[in-house]
């Protein structure tokens, strides 16, 4: 049984977004037993975990740590970060770690720091491959040895085990890999006891900090309150409020299933929740079931294998802005045989898109008829290729096509402009998320490691 309901304050939906200090210490004020926070995701694309660098620039990082940090040691609770560095990969956890003992020494405080490392060796997943204990999430299949050494790194995303290991084993500060945001949140209320029902509904509804609140742009964090019988959950603004609807509501971000959440070793079912507006600012929540599975974890996989050049051009002739469609057909389909014509075989199985923004760059999709002209639109080219060299190619060569190339060959030619000269650029490799898997395990332990860092020691590891 519990004491008390376990308090975690959720100070941003994540690290480096903008914490308040004002209402960091609302939430110790109210009696706060620890703070967590997730500090990355997949939504940025591959880049940051196949280069091991984070989205985030560092001084809003440790701009956060260090209100972070000073509020954590003079209340004497631990600061829980997951998904360190926006990729959670090992170069992403010790960027972070780098931060925080910079702003150790800065504040003049000595927290023994855990290190938790989830990134896998390409041959430890192909044991668990050869061995049938990964499985493919659709739409992928199979899981191919081919496809593991195209990774540049691998991470496994952790439960709430290792942050319960480490909160055991003393830490003061948990700078996690990558992990489900619900499992940093939840892991204190694990720990001291707490239902897992409970203790996981409220870790997805504080996920995103004050988003789960009725005005999503007022105030950064949430205090979560979990009990034997549910949680509570109140914004860390106090000219802000949740209600019923906004609470209930946060099951579906990110998640296809309002009342089913799939975690490494169960699912959060919450079909017989029930909200409860209990105050003017909070919401208790009832009802919350834990049905534990087999446990797994999801994989993630990030590499490089193709380059790209881009060029941008922009265009404000009438006869081109009436027929976006037609113009953006013939001039893809000339470059295509402009290419062939002047480079052949040599360009390899390269691609060329045109990507019409003011018209439909976002979607893709073309307007229906009808649809007003833009008053103008910038083309993005994008030329991929097999290297760097020949999408620099591809580029040179349709580059005249931009200059005047005709929607209508009986009129006087038009000129296009570019947007910098040399008009082409050279983005680099094109990075891409290569596994969509998840690997059976029988410990939640085996993929992680932990390392520490105790300041109070005067820093040793």
């Amino acid at each position: 049984m519990l004491d008390g309901p376990i308090k975690i304050l959720v100070p941003t939906g994540s690290l480096g977004a903008g914490a308040s200090e004002a209402e960091v210490r609302y939430g110790i004020a109210q009696g706060a037993h620890a703070i967590a926070t997730d500090a990355g995701s997949t939504d940025s694309g591959a880049a940051y975990l196949a280069l091991g660098m984070s989205k985030n620039n560092r001084g809003s990082v440790k701009r956060d740590l260090t209100l972070l940090m000073r509020e954590a040691a003079a209340a004497r609770i631990p600061l829980i970060v997951g998904s360190s560095g926006q990729a959670g990969g090992d170069r992403n956890v010790d960027w972070t770690r780098d931060i925080v003992v910079e702003v150790a020494a800065e504040l003049g405080i000595r927290p023994r720091i855990a290190l938790i490392y989830c990134e896998m060796e390409k041959a430890t997943l192909k044991t668990f491959n050869a061995d049938g204990k990964v499985r493919p999430l659709p739409p992928l299949g199979a899981l191919e040895d081919a496809t593991i050494d195209a990774c540049d790194h691998i991470v496994a995303v952790m439960g709430a085990e290792p942050y319960i290991a480490a909160l055991a084993a003393g830490a003061d500060i948990i700078l996690g890999g990558r992990t489900t945001d619900t499992a940093v949140l939840a892991s204190y209320a694990l720990w001291k006891g707490a239902p897992a029902g409970p203790a996981w509904h409220a870790a997805k509804v504080a996920e995103c900090g004050g988003q789960c609140a009725v005005n999503r742009l007022e105030g950064a964090g949430v205090l979560i309150s979990i009990g034997e019988n549910g949680f509570e959950v109140e914004p860390l603004a106090l000219s802000n409020r949740c209600s019923p609807d906004s609470v209930s509501a946060h099951m579906l971000y990110e998640n296809s299933n309002p009342f089913l959440l799939t975690e490494p070793g169960g699912i959060l079912d919450v079909t017989d929740a029930v909200y409860r507006q209990v105050s003017d600012r909070s919401v208790n929540v009832t009802g919350s079931i834990w049905r534990p599975q087999p446990y797994t974890v999801k994989l993630e996989g990030a590499g490089s294998r193709r380059f790209q050049t881009i060029m941008l051009i922009g265009i404000q002739d009438p006869l081109v802005l009436d027929k976006v469609d037609v113009f953006h057909d013939r001039m893809l389909a000339a470059l295509y045989d402009r290419v062939h014509k002047t480079i052949g075989a040599a360009a390899g199985d390269f691609h060329i898109s045109l990507r019409m923004y003011g018209w439909n760059a976002v979607s893709g999709e073309r307007p229906p008829p009808g649809t007003p002209a833009p008053r103008e639109i910038g083309v993005l080219f994008v030329a991929t290729a097999d290297s760097q060299e020949m999408a620099s190619q591809i580029a040179k060569a349709c580059n005249p096509y931009f200059f005047h190339f005709p929607i209508a060959l009986d009129e006087e030619l038009p000129s296009y402009g570019f947007a910098f000269t040399p008009a082409d650029i050279d983005r680099g490799p094109v990075y891409e998320f290569l596994l969509n898997h998840v690997v059976e395990l029988e410990d939640p332990m085996a993929l992680a490691r932990t390392k520490w860092i105790d300041l109070s020691e005067g820093g040793k590891a």
